[in-house]
């Protein structure tokens, strides 16, 4: 997990032309949120906030005014387009404390042998990890699985001080036979008629 530092500002104007003018400069309008604390508007430096979200679940921590807030990205708005960052949301935590977050579901190893399938019926579970050791992702093991089988949540492996808040019943990867093409009763007219 990334542990990033970046310098923020407070922002006292607000609306699109405010969010314009921060753009033009190359930074990127925010909120900080959480904690039941009142909503903090800033904005942050362009590109190294966009190096930081490279990284799934990236632990930040913001220099506001001298002051450290560690928070994490909730919400990532991009331009339709260029896919420039255009509005982050930031949940501010503090060390120790649980979060709620979406990990990534990478496969290793090779199914059984023959024509299968494998489907990602789900790419990310959500799990409840301590805010600062959020695993980036998590590995399932399809070595020898075979047309039928599938994975459920539950047999996932997790990182220690990590708990599954997904159903433990999803089907996050299943297996299914290949089946073959059936040839098209016009293609199959033409042969007959040669």
């Amino acid at each position: 997990m990334a542990d990033v530092k970046i310098s923020a500002e407070v922002r006292s104007e607000f609306g699109k032309g405010a969010a314009r003018r921060a753009r033009r400069e190359n930074k990127v309008p925010g909120v900080i949120y959480g904690h039941g604390a009142d909503t903090v508007h800033v904005t942050l430096p362009g590109h190294p906030l966009m190096m930081a979200l490279k990284t799934a679940n990236a632990l930040i921590t913001l220099d506001i005014d001298g002051r450290s807030e560690l928070v994490i990205p909730k919400a990532v708005q991009r331009n339709a387009i260029k896919g420039d960052i255009e509005h982050v949301d930031l949940l501010a935590v503090k060390r120790g404390e649980k979060v709620t977050v979406e990990v990534a579901v990478h496969t290793e190893g090779e199914l059984a042998p023959g024509a299968n399938l494998l489907e990602n019926v789900l790419n990310t579970l959500t799990v409840e990890a301590e805010a600062t050791h959020i695993p980036q992702s998590v590995t399932v093991s399809i070595e020898g699985l075979d047309a039928g089988d599938s994975i459920v949540a539950k047999d996932v492996p997790l990182p220690s001080g990590t708990t599954l808040v997904t159903d433990e019943d999803a089907v996050v990867i299943q297996v299914l036979a290949a089946q073959a093409e059936e040839p098209d009763a016009a293609e199959g007219a033409e042969t007959a008629e040669v």
